[in-house]
């Protein structure tokens, strides 16, 4: 077959496959305002959490000074973002290994087809977005990782504080999401 021939009925399956957008894709529903669960129930509006991660990659040698890490390790950045029931919605990849954070997700709200926030929800992020439309960071300046409060003596002494051990309690889906997907 010739290369044209391929390349329509590529065309064709893709076309397919996004009519059928509704059926196959998960949409993200939010936090209901009557959820009592305690560990969501903080969070009114949330469709879930985003972070980044470095998924480390084989690739010629040429290309390895764009992909080192500050770690010096050869990967790619990795955008995703996970509903409150542990399922992907959006991922994003590519992106060489020194970027940031922020300009990933820029990238991925701006992009054609990108990720879509529903006005009035938002997703989780970590310390390493700023705080936006659609997004929720924690406070900065104030502890805001898990294992900083595994001590019982550690509790936190503020609201600030509170808000923060919330936020990392729920935010860590996404890692949790993560890990079998780092895995494999």
């Amino acid at each position: 077959m010739s290369g044209e021939t391929i390349s329509r009925f590529v065309y064709r399956v893709l076309h397919a496959l996004l009519r059928l957008e509704g059926v196959l894709f998960i949409k993200p529903t939010p936090i209901p305002d009557d959820r009592t669960n305690s560990r969501w129930r903080w969070f009114k509006g949330c469709l879930g959490a985003t972070d980044r991660t470095y998924i480390e990659v084989t690739i010629p040698e040429s290309y390895k000074p764009r992909y080192r890490t500050r770690k010096e390790h050869i990967a790619i950045n990795v955008l995703g973002v996970c509903t409150h029931d542990l399922k992907f919605v959006y991922v994003l990849s590519g992106w060489d290994g020194s970027v940031t954070d922020s300009r990933v997700l820029r990238d991925a709200i701006t992009i054609h087809n990108g990720l879509k926030v529903p006005f009035g929800n938002y997703y989780l992020v970590d310390a390493g977005y700023i705080n936006g439309q659609g997004f929720l960071a924690p406070y900065r300046g104030t502890r805001f990782h898990l294992q900083e409060w595994e001590d019982f003596d550690r509790a936190p002494r503020n609201q600030v504080e509170y808000f923060n051990m919330k936020h990392s309690q729920v935010r860590n889906i996404i890692e949790r999401c993560f890990g079998p997907l780092k895995k494999r």
